[in-house]
């Protein structure tokens, strides 16, 4: 009865830690508060990945965790990095020409590329539900394409957004098929250290320049940045995937892009237009179809 009831809490935790994750990950869009303050994309995430940095090293000083790494960990780090500094980077700057909710919701068609991805280049068999994923996806952006009063959205900033979410579903293979034998904190203090670097390289050579945070309004979004979106959801991923699976936290990944539609809303003054909602529609069935179907393909490997 005891072990009954310490499971059933662990799911609920799990679940709770799932919506926490996916709620803080598609905040986001706050750092787009941060141009109105005359920062640029490069600054931005430079002052994010920066203070973000300096909190995870500091937790692993506490941890007393070696740094050490060997030449095929630090290769693997290498590509880690510059894979979400490219990411990161084009989403920020798709933020500057067009809604952060639109973009937000493209971005969420990573899942649907990673199994596409896998399907072409590691020959993994391309099943009827991902071909079905793949086409209501890109349905789905191209229903958001369409602007409400009859134009289009920036293609710099499409370009840029599935740019964002080709780099990221690269990122997340390399990481599962790498395989590092370390703590995500220890990965992310390497990774980080590309973010920051690299775009503190982009700020530097924009006309721009890096812009710093200059009113405690822009201190105060620099600081969500680094723990919310970063750091608190990183923790919360990892506590849902362990007491509820993978699937269902992807599932809850959908609440991503709709906190962000929210926030362009209610922040931004942005419209919630019906291509909008048939496009979020869309894209968000695909990706449960890609989490159903794997979690369908690990049942039948386990059994």
């Amino acid at each position: 009865m005891q072990a009954t009831t310490i499971t059933k809490n662990k799911k609920i935790f799990g679940t709770l830690c799932g919506i926490g994750a996916a709620v803080c990950y598609g905040t986001n869009p706050l750092g787009a508060r941060l141009y109105d303050e005359g920062m640029n994309p490069g600054s931005v995430l430079f002052w994010r990945f920066g203070l973000a940095w300096l909190i995870i090293a500091t937790l692993m000083m506490l941890r007393k965790e070696s740094l050490k790494i060997n030449r095929t960990e630090f290769l693997t780090l290498s590509c880690l990095g510059l894979l979400f500094l490219a990411s990161s980077l084009t989403l920020y700057m798709s933020f500057r020409l067009m809604d952060v909710g639109v973009a937000s919701t493209i971005l969420f068609v990573y899942p649907v590329l990673t199994a596409a991805i896998m399907a072409i280049v590691f020959k993994e068999k391309l099943t009827a539900a991902t071909a079905l994923s793949i086409v209501l996806s890109f349905i789905g952006v191209a229903l958001l394409y369409w602007t409400p009063d009859g134009g289009t959205l920036s293609p710099w900033g499409v370009v840029l957004v599935l740019i964002s979410a080709l780099t990221y579903s690269i990122y997340i293979i390399v990481m599962n098929r790498a395989r590092l034998n370390m703590s995500s904190f220890k990965i992310n203090f390497y990774v980080l250290i590309y973010c920051a670097l690299g775009n503190m390289v982009v700020a530097l050579m924009s006309n721009e320049g890096l812009v710093f945070p200059h009113t405690p309004s822009s201190w105060f979004y620099v600081g969500w940045l680094a723990i919310v979106p970063a750091i608190l959801a990183l923790v919360m991923m990892v506590y849902a995937a362990k007491y509820i699976g993978s699937t269902p936290t992807a599932i809850m990944g959908a609440l991503e892009p709709l906190t962000a539609v929210m926030i362009g809303i209610f922040l931004f003054d942005e419209q919630f237009t019906l291509n909008l909602a048939i496009g979020i529609v869309l894209i968000f069935s695909s990706v449960i179809i890609i989490a159903l179907h794997s979690n369908k393909n690990n049942n039948i490997k386990d059994n």
